[in-house]
């Protein structure tokens, strides 16, 4: 009797250790705290990526996401996988050494698991302009714009770090520091606390200041790897700093691009008298209009004479001072003719759940709705009874609004009787609108003298967290006063995210469009084209095109979750939060480099060969593998 008990006891005891291991794996999955690169390779307790082949119906855009894999692929495949080819791979891109500090900082990332050491060049294209001022002139700057307005200061010293300016900014960007800051020289910050970029350099005087960077260019070989110490001209509350002026002005509720336009290149559509058609084939297809160049689609210098009176930030913005003159200052976001700083968002470094995604929260791809949401307030400009139409989140509500669009037709491709995808003119979206599209404002804000006007026209509807929001396959993100703090939460959930933006952040060359999202156009002409390739459209027995009739497109769900999968699982790689530290880390090393006296004689001079053991312990993770059946390259 005795034996027996202790059988049982034995085997319930087993058990119980079997079945708490089972939920300890789970919970490690579900909240992300595994390794991923450990993992890299297969499924753990989970879903496995979707498995097969894109549609073979001559779609464009499949075409586009075939393009998007080759781009990935050759990125990919190029990235270093080792200290000694890191560090070679920096002196040919760059033509200097890295910076003091490099080797600590590459270690730094490579224990939080960076998948690409090579990404940084959002650093390098910010930064290569101070090149041309003196180290000296750069600090004065820095000092003296902590007296400005709209600037606060973030001060390191003897890596300690400081604000003088109590707000959420300054305080959150102090506290990211501060778990660096032991590996950082003396310096001061001069950080943007206004949603707007405020640095804006003509376009001659930018090429010139590139022009010098590239002469003072040199590898020496006896570079110090170290900083220089005690060096002037940083912040004191009693230190007086003559002859800097930042020279601010205010275009708020002026043409922005009358502005811009200066720091245009002559031959762009900025500058010339290219038509609106022409500018277009710049980044959109000669079919429905898909995006083929997303960068150029938010460039101001193409596409600003189209938006210019149609984005509230290019005629409308509430606040918006700007300097010509080349100052550092670090901002969250730019367009493309600014010279700020970009680092990561302040908000992507607070546990804010508006912005920070929850997996517990989101639904698998089969359990979500057929369905394309946004939620927002009327931000974005200045409301006026005469103007509010003109603004770009009124307008992409609007657009998706079936009451509005009942009498309005919009172009799409649709199959004709040989299964071929030609262009339908006349498509009504009302009734597709109605079905498929969750659109609306929550509140009206930002309106001049009050928002009474907005009365007739918006019927507001309920905010929704994340958890209501993963519950749609599609996600909108537009626009605001800036940029959207959500993106990066729609790139981790399982939705598919679609981006229409003119604002650049730090991450932009990480992620490829029709890869890791679908881009989509400021005007939103493509909206429905997009929509009825991914959700579907009709019945393929009633189609009659090319004659008038009821048009039919195939539905693409399959090529939907393909390109959520692949960026939910790209923003697990290189969107973490250690991705920001990393980010931080090297762009604060890259800028004390370029305010020290010595800049041209300090660097990391070796072969790398010193961490070959290091490289041993930390290996790399494998590359990503393709989601799809096909091999990008199948025609």
């Amino acid at each position: 009797m005795l034996s027996f008990t202790r059988s049982r006891k034995s085997y319930y005891l087993l058990l119980a250790c079997a079945a708490t291991s089972i939920c300890l794996i789970n919970l490690f999955y579900l909240t992300e705290t595994v390794d991923n690169h450990r993992l890299s390779g297969f499924t753990f307790f989970g879903k496995p990526k979707p498995v097969g082949e894109y549609a073979h119906d001559g779609h464009p855009i499949v075409s586009l996401m075939r393009e998007a894999n080759r781009q990935w692929l050759a990125y990919d495949n190029s990235r270093s996988t080792n200290f000694r080819r890191t560090v070679a791979k920096y002196r040919e891109i760059h033509g200097r050494h890295p910076p003091p500090g490099f080797k600590e900082w590459y270690m730094f990332a490579r224990k939080k698991n960076a998948h690409n050491v090579d990404d940084f060049q959002q650093i390098s294209g910010d930064l290569r302009p101070f090149w041309a001022l003196a180290p000296a002139d750069i600090r004065k700057m820095a000092a003296k714009l902590q007296n400005s307005d709209g600037i606060a200061g973030v001060r390191i010293r003897n890596h300690k770090v400081s604000i003088d300016m109590e707000s959420w900014r300054p305080e959150t960007l102090r506290d990211s520091i501060k778990r660096i800051a032991k590996f950082l020289p003396d310096m001061d910050i001069a950080l943007n606390v206004m949603d707007q970029p405020r640095v804006m350099v003509t376009y001659n005087d930018t090429q010139e200041y590139l022009r010098t960077e590239a002469l003072s260019r040199s590898l020496p070989s006896d570079a110090l790897d170290q900083f220089t110490l005690g060096m002037d001209y940083l912040y004191g509350k009693d230190s007086t700093i003559e002859g800097v002026e930042p020279e601010w002005f205010s275009i708020a509720g002026r043409p922005y691009m009358s502005f811009a336009n200066e720091s245009c290149p002559p031959g762009s559509p900025a500058r010339a008298n290219i038509s609106t058609k022409d500018a277009d084939k710049l980044y959109k297809s000669p079919s429905a209009g898909f995006i083929t160049n997303f960068t150029a689609s938010s460039d101001l210098c193409t596409v600003g004479p189209v938006l210019g009176d149609s984005h509230g930030f290019l005629f409308s913005a509430s606040s918006n001072i700007i300097s010509r003159k080349l100052l550092p200052v670090f901002s969250e976001c730019k367009v493309s003719v600014n010279n700020d700083i970009l680092f990561p968002a302040n908000m992507y470094f607070m546990n804010d759940k508006r912005y920070v995604y929850n997996p517990r929260h989101d639904n698998e791809w089969e359990d979500k709705s057929d369905t394309l949401l946004w939620r927002g307030v009327t931000s974005g400009g200045v409301q006026l009874a005469d103007n509010w139409h003109r603004l770009h989140r009124q307008r992409f509500v609007q657009a998706a609004n079936s009451t509005e669009m009942e009498s309005r037709t919009v172009p799409i491709l649709a199959e004709n009787n040989m299964k071929q995808y030609r262009n339908f003119s006349d498509f009504s979206p009302s009734n597709f609108s109605l079905d498929h599209f969750d659109v609306g404002f929550t509140e009206a804000w930002g309106c001049i003298p009050d928002c009474s006007f907005y009365d007739d026209i918006w019927t507001y509807k309920e905010p929704k967290d994340f958890s209501q929001q993963f519950k749609s396959k599609y996600l909108v993100d537009i626009d605001g006063h800036s940029f959207s703090g959500r993106w990066r939460a729609f790139q981790h959930s399982k939705s598919l995210g679609i981006k229409a933006t003119i604002f650049r952040e730090w991450h932009d060359s990480r992620l490829f469009p029709w890869r890791h999202f679908v881009p989509m156009d400021n005007r939103y002409d493509d909206l429905y084209a997009l929509m009825t390739y991914f959700i579907g459209l009709g019945n393929s027995s009633s189609s009659t095109l090319p004659a008038s009739g009821e048009p039919y497109v195939q539905s693409h769900d399959f090529e939907a979750e393909v390109i959520a999968a692949q960026s939910r699982e790209w923003a697990q790689q290189a969107l973490r939060n250690e991705d920001l530290e990393i980010y931080l880390y090297l762009l604060l090393l890259e800028y004390g480099r370029i305010t020290d006296d010595n800049r041209d004689s300090i660097g990391y001079s070796g072969d790398g060969s010193e961490l070959d053991h290091f490289d041993a312990q930390y290996p790399f993770s494998m590359p990503i593998q393709m989601v799809v059946g096909d091999h990008p390259d199948t025609p």
